[in-house]
């Protein structure tokens, strides 16, 4: 057996069934054989962007995996692999190596060697025979522990190598680990005696798919809930005790709530301190919740920390809790409280999101978004910048892994690739990006490849032919030179690449542009909506 068929063999045996990449890496025809569907992108970070999707949407029950040539393809390919890392998202990245008596020779570009910072382990196949050993350790960090991508290289001398046969490979075991029972009774305790509880659900509450234990938390303490955007639909937010997402752009309740909270439980999350993250207060006691022990204490003091699955932590936390609070307290101050901040904030915001405007607002397109998709069959994700600005703080999501939240690493035209491996994750859903004039112009190219491949997203830009949000850091360069100005008939470019485009400027016409997109995507067709918009710069920050 050779090296390219051994590692595809482990793949399937693993559950991988789709692998994005860019020739020629000699994978992608060894996967083929074995009936993994090959989808080839025009530039890597997006292949990785789609293979990231398929680990999230799937909570890691699927394995995203994306393979690359060597030399270029590697290099351009690191941007994809800093986001999935950044994201902690579990991805099989399998670049092609130079050949190893090249392989450490300057100036070529050893991935090994370049990515170890951003993976959770990189290691180059050598020796034939040690391929079995190599993939299980590879599955093995991609299925325990706090996630993010793993790399194996495969030098460009070794797929014919063979590997001894039979193939010596049963599929790694996915462990989970808890917290000491003695800080879970410390935390219960605290809990139960707070008086203005706060809980902060990220990430980790996804990957432990430990949403309904999420939900019996908040409603026996009658606690508030948050998320992180990535986080961000692990709670459903038309529930009373929701207060929505935070990050840079964030609603009233949340700042509210966090700001007199006396406790507040972090589960799921890192607490990571970022420009597009919601700033924690310095005030109420923490209790830190997380699957990295390296995260404890790096950005935020914790009082006490649970090391340990979301999952696991939960079910310990509502079995200690049960002995010291007598049943679900009554959320109706807390729920009352919500509204009475959320009523005027949203009332603030209603004509931006009602504007008759045109061009249109880029507000009112998102709000007749969401109330034309069927939230609860929808997967919806923002790019970079204005539209996870303009979307996360009003976009109520009601599902688990509806809304695919993220803003540590903040590259631009990520959206694109994260529809697209949700809709390959879940081909019955509505997957939609929204993204800007700028983003489209990282990745827009691979919209041809939703075409190509039939994959069947509705992609909404936001078109106000600027790059809105750096106008108040570069007014001469844009009063002499015009430099923020941008500028493109994107309906017409997915027309041209053979999908759905429609270009909207009259506000009476967003929810039938919207409507018709729906359609054609099931009709098989991606879409591509352009809307007209102002250079709308308020964001709701707090």
């Amino acid at each position: 057996m050779k090296v390219g068929e051994a590692i595809a063999e482990i793949m399937k045996r693993e559950g991988v069934e789709i692998l994005t990449g860019y020739p020629v890496n000699h994978l992608i025809e060894f996967a083929a054989a074995k009936d993994i569907r090959p989808i080839m992108v025009r530039q890597e970070r997006t292949g990785l962007h789609m293979a990231d999707a398929i680990s999230r949407v799937t909570a890691g029950r699927k394995i995203g995996a994306f393979c690359m040539q060597h030399g270029p393809g590697a290099e351009n390919a690191y941007g994809g692999v800093a986001q999935a890392y950044g994201e902690s998202v579990p991805v099989l990245v399998v670049p092609m190596g130079y050949p190893r008596r090249l392989a450490h020779v300057d100036p070529n570009f050893n991935s090994t060697v370049a990515m170890r910072h951003v993976v959770k382990s990189a290691e180059p196949v050598n020796l034939a025979a040690e391929v079995p050993h190599i993939m299980r350790r590879a599955f093995t960090r991609l299925r325990n522990g706090r996630g993010g991508p793993v790399l194996v290289e495969v030098p460009s001398d070794m797929w014919n190598e063979e590997v001894p046969e039979p193939l010596d490979y049963t599929p790694v075991c996915a462990t989970r680990y808890g917290p000491d029972p003695a800080d879970v009774r410390r935390a219960a305790r605290l809990l139960a005696n707070a008086k203005r509880p706060v809980i902060y659900a990220g990430q980790g509450v996804h990957w432990a798919r430990a949403w309904d234990q999420l939900r019996r938390l908040a409603e026996l303490l009658a606690a508030p809930v948050t998320t992180s955007l990535g986080g961000k639909s692990s709670f459903n937010e038309e529930h009373p005790l929701s207060l929505g997402s935070g990050g840079l752009a964030i609603s009233k309740p949340v700042r509210h709530f966090l700001d007199q909270a006396d406790v507040i439980l972090g589960i799921g999350c890192s607490f990571t301190e970022t420009n597009f993250g919601v700033r924690m207060p310095k005030g109420p006691a923490y209790i830190h919740a997380t699957l990295d022990p390296m995260h404890l204490n790096k950005d935020v003091r914790a009082e006490i920390g649970l090391i340990g699955d979301a999952g696991l932590t939960l079910d310990a936390l509502l079995a200690e809790l049960s002995g010291l609070v007598d049943g679900p307290r009554d959320p109706a101050p807390v729920a009352a409280e919500i509204q009475a901040v959320r009523e005027p904030w949203l009332a603030e915001w209603m004509p931006k999101l009602t504007s008759k405007d045109a061009p249109l607002n880029p507000y009112r397109v998102l709000w007749d978004l969401q109330h034309t998709v069927d939230r609860d069959n929808t997967i919806i994700t923002h790019d970079a910048g204005s539209p996870r600005d303009q979307l996360s703080p009003f976009w109520r999501a009601t599902t688990p892994l509806s809304y695919l939240g993220w803003g540590k690493t903040t590259q631009l035209g990520y959206g694109l690739g994260l529809a697209m491996g949700a809709k390959l994750a879940a081909p019955d859903k509505l997957c939609i990006n929204v993204w800007g004039d700028a983003a489209i112009g990282f990745t827009g190219m691979d919209f041809e490849t939703a075409v190509r491949e039939r994959i069947p997203i509705m992609s909404v830009l936001l078109n106000n032919f600027s790059m809105a949000i750096e106008l108040k850091v570069m007014p001469i360069s844009t009063e002499k030179y015009r430099s923020t100005d941008i500028s493109g008939d994107y309906a017409a470019m997915a027309r041209a690449f053979g999908g759905y485009g429609e270009r909207v400027t009259d506000p009476s016409e967003i929810v039938p542009a919207i409507r018709r997109g729906i359609r054609k995507t099931q009709e098989g067709v991606p879409v591509l909506l352009e809307f007209i918009t102002s250079k709308e710069t308020a964001v709701s920050r707090l």
